[in-house]
C-alpha cells in the first residue's frame, strides 16, 4: 500500500478527533478528557501530514542502540496504557448495566449548575431520575450536591425543583447540599439513607461513564450499587470518557 493511502485516513482520523474533543470547548467545558484528547488528535494530525519524514526519522532512529531502547520502552508503555485503557473500558460498561430491583431508593449525584438552570449533563441526569422514579413509585431519592462556583443555588435544590415541578412529590425527596466531589455525595447521601432504610441496595443515578467510579465509592461505604444511566451525548462522551479515564486511576491508586 501507497504511503500516501495510510497517511490520509490518520490525517482524516486526527481532523475528526480534533473537531469532536474541539467541540466541548465552545460550551465551556474544559477539563483533561478534552486537553488530552486536542493533544492526541494534534500529534496525529502531524503525523499524518509528515508521515513518510517522521517514519523515516524513527528508522533512522532505530538503527542507534540508545534510539533502540528509546523506542522499544515507548512501545511498551504505549502498549501498557492502551491495556489499561481496555481494563478501565471495561469496568466503565459493566458497572453502567447494572439494573436496580424494582422501587430501590435511590442517589441522584449533582453536577454544575448555571446560575439556578441544570447543565446539560444534569438535565440528563434529572430525567433519568424523573423517569425512575415515574416507574418505581415507592422509591425515594437522595438529591446529592452542594453549591459551587457560579451556582446561584445548591445542585441538591437545582434538582428538587426540576423533579417537584415535573411531578414529583417532594415527600419522597431528600436534599443532600454539603457535597462537593463524589466520594462526598455517597458518605453524606449514606447518613441521610440509614435514616430512611435498613436494606444496602441502593440505585445510583448519574451519567453512564460516571457509574464505576460512583459504584466504587458506593461499596466502600458498605452498599450493594445499581445503576441507572443519563444518556451522554455523542459529541461530549469523549471528553467526559478520557476524564474518567484518569479519574477511575486515581481512585484506583487512592484504594491501594
Amino acid at each position: 500500500m501507497h504511503k500516501t493511502q495510510i497517511s490520509i485516513p490518520i490525517l482524516i482520523f486526527g481532523l475528526f478527533s480534533a473537531l469532536l474533543f474541539l467541540a466541548p470547548f465552545f460550551k465551556s467545558i474544559v477539563n483533561l478528557g478534552n486537553v488530552t484528547g486536542m493533544i492526541i488528535s494534534l500529534f496525529l494530525i502531524i503525523y499524518g501530514l509528515f508521515f513518510p519524514k517522521i517514519n523515516h526519522i524513527i528508522a533512522c532512529f532505530w538503527k542507534k542502540p540508545i534510539g533502540k531502547i528509546i523506542l522499544s520502552l515507548s512501545g511498551i508503555l504505549c502498549f501498557l496504557i492502551l491495556l489499561l485503557t481496555i481494563i478501565i473500558t471495561v469496568c466503565l460498561v459493566n458497572a453502567a448495566f447494572q439494573k436496580p430491583p424494582k422501587n430501590t431508593n435511590a442517589i441522584v449525584l449533582g453536577c454544575a449548575v448555571h446560575g439556578t438552570s441544570p447543565s446539560l449533563m444534569l438535565q440528563r441526569r434529572l430525567k433519568a431520575a424523573l423517569h425512575y422514579l415515574e416507574e418505581n413509585p415507592s422509591a425515594n431519592a437522595v438529591l446529592s450536591g452542594g453549591k459551587g462556583p457560579g451556582e446561584d443555588i445548591t445542585e441538591a435544590q437545582c434538582m428538587f425543583e426540576y423533579l417537584t415541578t415535573h411531578g414529583i412529590s417532594e415527600k419522597r425527596l431528600y436534599l443532600e447540599d454539603q457535597s462537593e466531589n463524589t466520594k462526598q455525595n455517597i458518605e453524606y447521601s449514606k447518613k441521610i439513607l440509614q435514616q430512611i432504610q435498613t436494606e444496602k441496595e441502593i440505585t445510583i443515578i448519574t451519567n453512564e461513564f460516571h457509574q464505576y467510579r460512583a459504584s466504587l465509592l458506593a461499596k466502600n461505604a458498605g452498599f450493594t450499587p445499581y445503576s441507572i444511566n443519563g444518556q451522554t451525548l455523542f459529541h461530549l462522551l469523549p471528553t467526559y470518557y478520557i476524564r474518567e479515564l484518569y479519574a477511575v486511576l486515581y481512585q484506583w491508586i487512592a484504594n491501594f
